[in-house]
């Protein structure tokens, strides 16, 4: 059976990856926003609420992270979460458009995206793999 060992850290960085970066926007919004020149929305509940949602995708990929196979199903919610983000910024960057902070997290973000479909062809193998060891027993 191949080893899920490369998937568990993988998606243990992207759930500090987004947890990290979910606390960031949660408690210090206000000094990410000014330390960017960001102009903040009018009430900072526009942030708080898509912070909340990265703590809770992180959490998510912690599960996939402790339980790869199990959780496997999971991940492409996960993916969606990554393209829509960064399709979203990709779109309104080439309008000329977005400010400098979110284009990284763009790009970071494509890289996950293509990484979860690797993991999820991975764990589908790995699976594969153990049924066809099970058969030849």
């Amino acid at each position: 059976m191949k080893s899920l060992l490369p998937v568990r850290a993988f998606f243990l960085i992207a759930a500090l990856y987004d947890i990290i970066l979910g606390l960031a926007f949660l408690l210090r919004g206000p000094e990410v926003f000014a330390r960017f020149d960001i102009t903040p929305p009018n009430h900072w509940g526009y942030v708080h609420f898509p912070a909340g949602l990265l703590i809770i995708f992180g959490l998510m990929f912690l599960a996939v992270a402790m339980r790869p196979a199990a959780n496997r199903n999971l991940i492409g919610y996960g993916f969606l979460l990554k393209i829509c983000f960064a399709g979203t910024v990709i779109w309104h960057w080439s309008q000329g458009g977005i400010p400098e902070l979110w284009k990284p997290f763009a790009v970071i973000d494509l890289l996950f995206a293509v990484v979860f479909v690797w993991a999820y062809w991975r764990i589908g193998s790995a699976r594969g793999s153990a049924k066809t060891e099970t058969a030849k027993r």
